[in-house]
This record gives C-alpha cells, structure tokens and sequence, in this order.
C-alpha cells in the first residue's frame, strides 16, 4: 500500500486528509512541524509528502514551507512533493513549481482533484523506482561482464545485447559446439572472437571461414586441405583450416552455405577430431573448438533436405540469437559515436535520424553510413542530411521536434527551408505544416 506523508501543523487538516486517503487504499503517516516530518522521512518508507507553507501562528509568508521544501528536495531529490496552504502567493508557487514542487494546492482544496495528483504522483514513482532499479541492474551486468571477462572492446548499451554477451562468457569455458544466428551484420564474428577470447583456447589460433565467400567445390579443400593433384590446379598440399585452428577456435561463418559432403566429413571430425585431406588417405587427428553462425533458417533446410539434421545438433549444443541493430536501440548511438572519428560529434538531429532508421543492413549499415556523414560533413558536427538516410514512411521523424528545436534549426541554417528539414529528418512540406502548427512564421 502506497505511503503519504502530512505535514501540517492544523491537526483537522491531517484527519481529513487521512480519511480521504483510507478511502482509497492509501496509507498516510502524520507529522505537526518540519522536524517532526523529516525524522520521520529518516526511519519510514514514504510515496510522496504534502506539506504545508506555515506553521507558526499567524505567519503568512511560507518561508517556513519553502525552507522544508528545499530541505526535502535535497535529502530525497526524488522524492514528490504537493504544497498546500490557506495564502496562496502565485510567485512563490511559480518559483517552488520550477524547483521541482509537483503541485501547489490553495485551502480549501478539491478532493477530486488532489486525490487525482496523488494517484498520479504515486504511479509515476512507482514507474520510476522499477525503472530505476531496471537500469541500476543494467549497469551491475555490464560493469561485471566487462570486470570479469575480456569482451574485445565491443560497443553496447542495450540489454539485449548484454543478454547475448552474458550467456558467450558463460559458455565460452565449456569446451562445446556453440551456433551463433541472426541476421547479416549483426556482428556474429564479434561474438565468436570474445568466445574465443575467454575459453580455455584463448592462447590458440582464431580461424575463419566464410562457407558462403567460396564455390562449394572448394570449401572442403579450404577445411580439411588438400594434397597435389586433389583437383584441378592444386599442384601442391596445403594445410585446410582444421589443421591451421589445432589447439584454438574455428570460426565457420555462413554454415548454411556448406555441401552436403562436406557436411558429412564436418560431423565426423566433430564427433571424433579425425579427418583426411582431399585426394589422401592419411588420417589426421587435430582438437579444435568449433563455432559457427548463419543466417540461414537451418531448420527449414532440414525439412527440405539440405543440411544434415544429425549435424544441426551437433553444432547446435548452444545457440546464441543476436538481435538485429532495430531490434536492441540502445546500441545505435553508442555504435555511431564509436565509428566517428576523435572530435567529431553527432547532432541532435542526426541522432533522431539514426535511431528513426530502421536498419535492414544492421551494425554493417551503420558503419557504412558513418564513414560516409564523416566524409560529407563541413566541421565536425554531424548533421541529419550528412547521413544520407530516407525518411521514414509518411515525410516525418518518429522524433518530433518541439518548438525550441525547429527554430534553432531555422537559425542555423539562416532561414533556408531545405536546409532546416534535412537537419531535423523532415521533408519541406512536414516542416511548413509544423511551423503553421507552432505559429513559426516563415522568413519573408
């Protein structure tokens, strides 16, 4: 039940205020003067305070009130509080209301609408206090993933993506098979070199193979090598990538992408640690971590016959899901800022832009684009039209911008039109139908 504290020093106003509140659900705790109410603030749980601006007899001025307001504010800076006095001075109000007061009530006041206050003032904390104690946990998993495990310098932010690092580390000691799936660009190499970097093969080799960069005829002399004379054009053995990753990791990147035959010969050294090179019948015996990722939804391709069930669950004995960009927000901005160079700096604009983009290429888009706004911008302020993105559907920003933000872009860009809507992510006609919204004249 939520707590109210009174402080007040006229004892009928403590009782009525205590029965309107026993009403509805909510306790109150009572307290004559401000001393009294902050030694209770000291030992109790309280939700919010309404206080009064006097408590010495026929004093008027509420010094008193302002004194206890701001006392309170400092001690408990989150903390809302409702003035309520009989002698209503409109700029005290104004003053106290801009220092943080959420609401200053006269005497006699409306049950209707104080009661409404309190319900919202209550909720509202309570949606902050879950909030707070959500980003407080947030902050705690990162500080600890970064104490705890080398993450290769990787940006993040989002808890999506702590998720996905949290579960690497935890698995990346276990000497098991780990599938790392999502979409293209989403970094899954990423997540593979920070597996490697905290397993019990960190000191080894890290090798990859993109099974999707190669014909599939070669793919199996890329994995397992190949003596002289194992196919057209090899007129030497060379060592396939099993061999180079002995003793670390094996990055197999686009598995998807890998034959039928190949996926056969890839279960078997999964299974055993055994294979042969193309064209010779000397088996081989390596220990290799494997990790692989793809894109591709596997399961579909077992249905229809073109990946080996057997070795999905082989492979698959952990799967790491990586989010697309769209999908984890909070690591746009701090992946954009990380692709700039030192001294160049994102406009407010430009964020809205970047994170109003949809990201169908992901981290690998990102990338793109910030080298790109770095090529383009004059100075090193990064603005919306440097990026080069479309708009969203419909001409208009998801980050609306406000009165304030219009007009200093109208400022900066000396009252040219075009110029001002690129900045903010809008296209001519969304921003004259905002001006005329606002009252923004247009310059003559």
């Amino acid at each position: 039940m939520p707590t109210v504290l009174i402080i007040d020093d006229n004892a009928a106003v403590g009782i009525a205020l205590d029965v309107l509140f026993s009403l509805h659900d909510i306790a109150s705790l009572r307290a004559a003067s401000p001393e009294e109410g902050l030694a209770i603030l000291a030992r109790e749980p309280v939700d919010l305070v309404i206080q009064d601006m006097n408590f010495t007899a026929d004093t008027t001025s509420g010094e008193e009130g302002v004194a206890l307001f701001r006392e309170i504010r400092t001690l408990y800076p989150d903390l809302p509080v409702i003035l309520l006095t009989a002698w209503t001075h409109l700029d005290a109000a104004v003053d106290l209301i801009k220092a943080g007061a959420a609401d200053y009530l006269s005497k006699p006041w409306n049950d209707d609408r104080l009661l409404a206050t309190v319900t919202n003032l209550i909720e509202l904390g309570q949606a902050n206090r879950a909030l707070g104690q959500r980003l407080q946990r947030e902050r705690r998993a990162r500080r600890e993933l970064e104490q705890n495990f080398d993450l290769r310098s990787l940006v993040w932010a989002d808890p999506a993506t702590e998720r996905v690092l949290s579960l690497a580390c935890q698995v990346a000691r276990a000497d098991v098979p780990v599938l790392i799936t999502g979409p293209n660009g989403t970094g899954k190499e990423r997540i593979a070199e920070i597996i490697q970097a905290n397993s019990m093969v960190r000191d080894g080799p890290f090798v990859v193979l993109n099974c999707g960069a190669l014909p599939s005829e070669l793919i199996e002399a890329e994995l397992f090598g190949a003596d002289a004379g194992a196919y057209t054009g090899a007129s030497k053995a060379r060592e396939g990538k099993f061999e180079a990753a002995d003793g670390g990791t094996l990055f197999l990147d686009e598995i998807g992408n890998l034959p039928l035959a190949g996926q056969m010969k890839l279960l078997r050294v999964l299974e055993t640690g055994r294979f042969e090179r193309l064209g010779s019948n000397r088996e081989r015996q390596v220990k290799v971590r494997v990790i692989s990722a793809t894109n591709a939804d596997l399961a579909a391709m077992i249905r229809a016959g073109t990946f080996r069930e057997d070795l999905f669950y082989r492979l698959n004995v952990i799967e790491l899901k990586l989010p697309a960009l769209a999908a984890r927000p909070g690591d746009i901005l701090p992946l954009a800022h990380g692709f700039l160079p030192r001294g160049k700096t994102l406009h407010a604009g430009a964020e809205a832009a970047l994170l109003a983009h949809t990201w169908p290429g992901n981290v690998r888009e990102l990338k793109n684009v910030m080298a790109r706004a770095n090529l383009l911008a004059q100075g090193d302020m990064i603005k919306a039209a440097d990026l080069g993105l479309p708009l969203p559907a419909g001409g208009a920003s998801d980050a609306e911008p406000d009165r304030d933000a219009i007009m200093q872009a109208l400022a900066r860009a000396g009252g040219v039109i075009a110029q001002a809507a690129a900045e903010l992510g809008l296209s001519r006609q969304a921003l004259y139908r905002r001006m005329e919204r606002l009252g923004i004249a247009r310059a003559a």
